[in-house]
């Protein structure tokens, strides 16, 4: 029964580091874009990348379903953010 609770927690942090991940990819984007300073662009996109590899890697630790979990999180994360950022620019 200590399992529902435990997947319902990896489920949020992956949507909560999933949501940081795909808006930093937008801000990165529009930096790219309009001439921003590319070391901080850069900077970004490799913290971005460590810290959700980190992540990912720490959830596999911890078995298969919170691995599992954490991923959906990030996948759900990307649907949400795309689409909110879709209605934003039209």
């Amino acid at each position: 029964m200590m399992l529902a609770p435990s997947l319902t927690v990896w489920l949020a942090v992956g949507i909560a580091a999933g949501a940081a991940y795909f808006f930093i990819i937008w801000w990165s984007a529009g930096q790219f874009a309009g001439g921003g300073r590319i070391t901080l662009t850069l900077a970004l996109a490799l913290i971005r990348l460590l810290v959700l590899g980190g992540l990912l890697m720490f959830a596999s630790f911890r078995g298969a379903g919170p691995l599992l979990a954490t991923a959906l999180g990030v996948v759900i994360a990307r649907f949400v953010v795309m689409r909110r950022l879709r209605e934003a620019t039209r």
